[in-house]
């Protein structure tokens, strides 16, 4: 078995020790490397390569936000998990729209963090249940936004196949090998989907993709 191979960066060593403990207790994962601040966590993930970077969000010298940008920039197959206590709408939100493929509440059992891991670490996209579910009751609020289960009728089964594989964290290369079509059908299908559902990024796809229930079948 393959080992998910896992870099932990948080500034508490009590944390990554607890953290540690956990994960190397699962059969399928490994911590490989661990670092106190986000500038070493960009310089640890570089040069190890894991396949999840699990990032706390306030870290000195570096925080886990533009820690989480400058991988994303530089090694873009990386899967970021974001550990945090702060389950404020804003900062899933710019984590999301930063490149993270998971957000998870340091105040959530062990098994969700678990659960996270192995999402992201297959490619797919992790929200705890407390952060998604406020994210999918405001926008079930929105009553004049076009990002409503109902509107997904105005979009071809290709491109609900496209955004669908875009909310579970597949890049355009990714989907294009996966559909065997190329990049540049990929970006136009994607950028069809959204003009037609009114989307601006990312994060509008993932938001659409809880409404639809997506995100529960990875």
């Amino acid at each position: 078995m393959n080992k998910v191979r896992i870099l932990l960066a948080d500034d508490h060593e009590a944390v990554r020790e607890g953290l540690k403990s956990i994960l190397n207790a699962q059969p399928d994962m490994e911590v490989i490397g661990e670092a106190p601040d986000g500038t070493a966590a960009v310089a640890r993930s570089i040069e190890l390569r894991p396949d999840v970077v699990v990032m706390d969000v306030s870290m000195p010298r570096l925080n886990g936000l533009k820690a989480t940008e400058m991988l994303h920039r530089r090694c873009p197959q990386l899967k970021i998990l974001t550990l945090t206590r702060h389950a404020e709408q804003g900062y899933v939100q710019q984590l999301l729209g930063a490149g993270a493929s998971g957000y998870v509440l340091k105040r959530s059992r062990a098994v969700e963090l678990l659960q996270a891991i192995r999402a992201v670490a297959s490619g797919g996209t992790y929200l705890d249940p407390a952060v998604a579910g406020a994210i999918a009751d405001e926008y079930g609020r929105r009553a004049h936004s076009t990002l409503t289960p109902e509107s997904s009728r105005g979009i071809s089964p290709r491109e609900t196949e496209i955004l669908r594989l875009v909310a579970w964290g597949y890049s355009n290369k990714e989907i294009a090998a996966q559909l065997k079509l190329s990049v540049k059908t990929v970006e136009t299908h994607k950028t069809n989907a959204m003009n037609k559902l009114g989307m601006h990024n990312r994060i509008d796809i993932v938001r659409f993709a809880l409404l639809q229930g997506w995100l529960q079948d990875t």
